[in-house]
């Protein structure tokens, strides 16, 4: 084995559970980067073969086809590992056109309606349509008639009105499916949240590499924690996403829980448990209280968030999740970091969050997932994420 073969197989054996982690998401990016091999069929693939997903006590990775097929085992008929471009997946252009019709169409088709629509039976649709998107084809077609509700209760004259508009037949299936992700009542929803009493404050968080921090809350709880590096960027944001109601400065109001979240980011305080008072979809709730179980000083990739609430083909989903979270900190989406090293996307900067997990005792340098390598301390903790 030359120097560089025996390289990047040492380099592939250090990332198993990366690699793992791409097979079971059928990552077509990770295709031309390693091929996996089952030992009970003595078949290798590509990591975005749409075959069935073995155990994985039967899988073994391996550089490149040549060293599968000089360890015995032959090509996939299926995903054709040996060929010198990837395959393109033929359900990409199904599921892009599954979303114009969902997008544009009345009602709820079937699956069975819409399979006959675009080829390919319903089991596939779905499946394929989850992998691809993230949700199903149901639970797509709701979050547009959420949207189009959204728009048509600002522009509408009344709530019967974009009810329809938005395709609800019935009042009874409007407030049972859209009135609780948005958060409010209709009507105030309708006024750009008129009404609502809404205060804030803005206190100094650069000790924690932050910046300045804005806690906002209603009289049912904290509605937005958002960090930036001026106190007017931070309060557009708020007053952009509630362009009708009633905001006022007011630091008193607001004491307790600022203290709370700047001892929590002095580390005195672990436990960060505030009221909120927050807009959300069913499926980022399920995400949120999953980030909210994350335990101080410690993370999860994305792929875990996804298992631990039942989706394990949701990772992209999840991550549009934790980019959607309005209260930082109080939902912890900083501990949900890649699989691969690094940091990840952050809502209030890639730099923040790095500052937030070097504060928890967690550094994410590539190579050392998890690791603490605070004042170089041995017997440094490692997370629950995915390990190199």
């Amino acid at each position: 084995m030359n120097t560089l073969t025996k390289r990047s197989a040492e380099q592939l054996a250090s990332s198993d559970s990366a690699l793992w982690e791409a097979v079971q998401a059928r990552d077509r990016r990770s295709d031309g980067r390693f091929v996996y091999a089952v030992t009970s069929t003595g078949i290798f693939c590509r990591p975005s073969c749409p075959s069935r997903r073995p155990r994985r006590d039967r899988v073994r990775f391996f550089v490149a086809p040549d060293a599968a097929r000089a360890a015995g085992f032959r090509a996939c008929k299926r995903c054709k590992p040996d060929a010198a471009e990837p395959i393109a997946d033929p359900w990409i252009d199904k599921i892009r056109r599954a979303c114009v019709y969902l997008s544009n169409v009345e009602g709820h088709p079937s699956l069975a309606t819409l399979s006959a629509r675009l080829g390919g039976s319903p089991y596939h649709l779905q499946r394929n349509f989850k992998r691809l998107v993230g949700v199903t084809p149901r639970e797509y077609s709701e979050a547009v008639r959420l949207r189009t509700v959204k728009g048509r209760l600002r522009l509408a004259d009344d709530i019967t009105g974009a009810m329809l508009d938005a395709g609800y037949g019935s009042s009874s299936r409007f407030y049972e499916r859209a009135v609780p992700k948005l958060g409010m009542a209709p009507s105030v929803y309708r006024r750009g949240g008129a009404g609502m009493q809404i205060s804030y404050t803005i206190v100094d968080a650069s000790r924690a590499a932050v910046g300045r921090l804005l806690v906002a809350a209603t009289p049912r709880g904290v509605c937005a924690v958002a960090m930036g590096s001026s106190d007017k960027e931070l309060t557009t944001a708020l007053e952009f996403e509630y362009p009708a109601a009633v905001i006022t400065r007011d630091a008193g109001a607001l004491a307790r829980w600022t203290n709370a979240i700047l001892a929590h980011l002095a580390g005195r305080e672990p436990r960060l448990d505030l009221p909120l008072d927050v807009q959300a979809t069913a499926f980022q709730w399920q995400v949120w209280q999953a980030l909210a179980a994350i335990p101080y000083g410690e993370t999860r990739t994305y792929s875990e968030v996804a298992s631990a609430i039942g989706r394990p083909g949701a990772v992209r989903a999840v991550a549009g999740a934790c980019a959607a979270n309005p209260v930082a900190l109080a939902i912890p989406c900083h501990r949900v970091v890649p699989a691969a090293g690094g940091e990840g996307g952050y809502r209030w900067g890639a730099l923040r969050k790095k500052a937030l997990l070097r504060q928890e005792g967690l550094d994410r340098r590539d190579g050392q997932d998890g690791q603490d390598t605070q004042d170089g301390k041995k017997g440094a903790r490692r997370t629950r994420g995915e390990r190199p």
